[in-house]
């Protein structure tokens, strides 16, 4: 529940009975935030489904190609920086999270 600091204090004894049962409903309507609910449907219209059909989408992201600073792992095969190279056998690289 929500406590208003700048409202005025009231004493113990004046809030026993005080309040009846028609103050509190309103109250507590007022208190309500006034913003306006989001609609769930809208906003799952955005998300893609795993296994949803992608052949007629067209890819947005720029493709780079891996630079002289870069690696691909043995293990998980993703690019990673130099800086993330546990150790090499044999040509084989592999990152530290997958030495780990």
């Amino acid at each position: 529940m929500a406590t208003d600091y700048d409202a005025p204090r009231r004493t113990e004894e004046s809030e026993l009975g005080e309040d009846s049962l028609e103050e509190l409903k309103a109250r507590r309507t007022d208190s309500q935030s006034g913003s306006v609910d989001v609609d769930e449907a809208e906003v799952a219209e955005g998300f893609e489904l795993p296994g949803a059909d992608l052949s007629g989408e067209e890819l947005t992201v720029k493709v780079l190609p891996m630079q002289n600073d870069e690696f691909r792992c043995s293990q998980c095969f993703l690019v990673h920086h130099r800086s993330q190279l546990a150790e090499e056998k044999n040509g084989q690289y592999v990152c530290t999270e997958c030495a780990a």
